[in-house]
């Protein structure tokens, strides 16, 4: 598979500017529309629902609310994407500046999404 020439703007795009995102010039919601949505989209996935999907049938929904089984209340991953309205991963988005091999918090957010997960048992690990 060639890598679409729109993923490749992007990675030449964050090279060039990486220095300034790690200093904190780029929030997480700059992140999101600057650099993950396109890659996402030019993979192939309806990142804003162009299709006109029902909600059930969305190919993403953006702050999925989500039941996590030791949590008071619903988590909202930033992305949860879905084939045929069934949950098949989740993203979470941080700001370039936080180093998610360091930050353990920012780690465990998403893991706990996928392994925690109440109403998501097929994105659990198989014993």
């Amino acid at each position: 598979m060639n890598v679409p020439s729109s993923i490749i703007q992007l990675i030449d795009h964050s090279h060039f500017s990486i220095d300034l995102y790690r200093a904190g010039s780029l929030n997480e919601t700059q992140t999101r529309i600057e650099f993950i949505d396109p890659f996402f989209a030019a993979l192939g996935w309806d990142i804003r629902n162009e299709q006109q999907a029902s909600d059930i049938y969305k190919d993403v929904v953006h702050e999925d609310s989500l039941k996590i089984s030791d949590a008071k209340k619903a988590k909202a991953p930033d992305y949860s994407f879905r084939v045929g309205g069934v949950r098949k991963f989740f993203v979470e988005a941080k700001k370039p500046a936080v180093n998610v091999g360091k930050d353990i918090s920012a780690a465990f957010q998403l893991r706990r999404y996928g392994f925690q997960s109440e109403d998501s048992p097929s994105l659990r690990p198989s014993s």
